[in-house]
């Protein structure tokens, strides 16, 4: 048996597409982000390739900017309920943000969900950075950035003393004696804090797993730190494998720096990959995406980045605007990969648009070449594995069948699920009961 690192696989499922465009292509499906056919057929499709998950990306304020999937979309939690029944080894990743909701239910949800599944939940720790979220909410203004991480570390820490609330062995269920549980192994938490002031316990037991597994995007320090802290897994965006080993390398010292072993924390890049059998096909590929976008458009995903700031005002062939002295309460980890590109180069508005809403990146090639990419990308420390997404249609399924089986011969890839849960399929322990190992230590001392 191979001791060699092997890549951890997500895929992203936006039905629509990720960019504005995506949908006019001919095969694409407009309909496809509440289609729970295409999600069911995608999820069976990536268990198949033994991928480790399925990641649901949310937001929670729309205008009529607003790329095509965002606008007509599931909820997270909701669709990975339904597809929990029409899959069985597959981690299932929803993002929930703090900063609209409740502690309480959020815990409540995701426990639901981790025992629907057997399992397999996850957790995307989002704040939301678009500043419309807060009139959907009745919030006079959207918190600032850093208040937004501080309010993170706690809830997060409110949620996973919630998750811990009933030991493992509380439930004894004894019909004879007519002992249900053990009121000594049902904790509350009885949390007071700078934002948040919750009791519990929570009506749910641990799962399988003990906890779902976390996800986080951290670009920012706030982001990296807490990332680094708490996280599990890093959901983030590379446009080359320079700067993906540079964040790498900072992010694991980061977490080696908290006290926690580095290879614990798994950071996956987003990727797209375009599969042809040869170059030219792949380079045809890609570019009959690039041909959907138009300068509007990608004028308008932009935008989104910098909470919908009005890029068409400027001339798209002077050079990129100094926008960023103005503050966006935004989309740090995407304002940084600009910020670092227009660092290396001059470019104008018009292709820092058409750069961002069509990245090509690294992987368009043969089976064969991409497959070379995930492992240099692996071996070199940019990454521990990749989130998937899908940038034409058929494209994912062309993975799943031509690239995936090249990856176990490597020695690069599973050959089959590890175990029943997302945990046993990371390779990560069950967290031990927080209080269960609290009152062990006072019985020590």
């Amino acid at each position: 048996m191979t001791t060699r690192r092997q890549l951890k696989l997500g895929h992203m499922i936006e039905g629509a597409g990720r960019t504005w465009t995506d949908w006019r292509h001919p095969d694409a499906r407009p309909g496809a982000s509440t289609d729970f056919a295409y999600y069911r057929d995608a999820a069976q499709l990536a268990e198949r390739g033994k991928f480790d998950f399925l990641f649901i990306a949310d937001s929670l304020s729309i205008n009529e900017k607003s790329s095509p999937h965002y606008l007509n979309r599931f909820e997270p939690l909701t669709i990975l309920s339904a597809l929990a029944a029409a899959t069985r080894n597959i981690g299932l990743v929803a993002t929930v943000t703090v900063t609209y909701s409740e502690p309480f239910n959020v815990a409540r949800q995701f426990a639901s969900l981790d025992h629907i599944s057997g399992g397999r939940a996850g957790w995307n720790v989002v704040t939301s950075w678009l500043e419309g979220s807060a009139a959907n909410f009745g919030k006079e203004e959207h918190p600032a950035h850093d208040v937004r991480y501080r309010l993170a570390a706690e809830y997060l820490d409110v949620v996973q003393g919630l998750w811990d609330s009933w030991e493992d062995d509380a439930l004894v269920h004894d019909k004879e004696s007519g002992v249900f549980f053990d009121p000594a192994k049902l904790n509350t938490l009885d949390h007071k804090g700078e934002f948040l002031s919750v009791k519990g316990p929570l009506n749910i037991a641990r799962s399988r797993q003990g906890q779902p597994v976390i996800f986080q995007a951290g670009a920012s320090e706030d982001g990296r730190n807490f990332a680094a802290k708490r996280s599990d897994a890093i959901f983030v965006n590379h446009g080359n494998i320079e700067d993906a080993r540079t964040y790498y390398a900072d992010v694991k010292a980061r977490a080696a720096g908290f006290g926690r072993d580095p290879d614990d924390l798994f950071i996956l890049p987003a990727v797209a990959p375009i599969v042809g059998s040869t170059e030219a096909e792949a380079e045809a590929r890609w570019q009959e995406r690039a041909n959907l976008i138009s300068l509007e458009s990608a004028l308008s995903m932009l935008g989104r980045s910098f909470n919908d700031h009005d890029f068409s005002a400027y001339d798209p062939d002077a050079p990129f605007p100094d926008v960023f002295h103005r503050g966006f309460n935004s989309s740090q980890s995407a304002t940084v990969r600009i910020a670092q590109a227009l660092q290396k180069e001059t470019l104008t508005l018009r292709q820092v648009a058409l750069r961002f809403a069509t990245p090509k990146g690294d992987f368009a090639g043969t089976p064969e070449q991409i497959a070379d990419k995930f492992q240099a990308w692996l071996e070199t420390r940019a990454c521990d594995g990749f989130v998937v997404g899908q940038p034409l249609p058929g494209q994912f399924q062309l993975l799943v069948e031509e690239v995936i089986p090249i990856l176990p011969k490597r020695g690069l890839f599973r050959e089959d699920y590890e175990g029943p849960t997302f945990r046993d399929s990371l390779g990560l322990g069950v967290p031990p009961n927080r209080f269960t190992v609290e009152k062990a230590s006072r019985a020590v001392a």
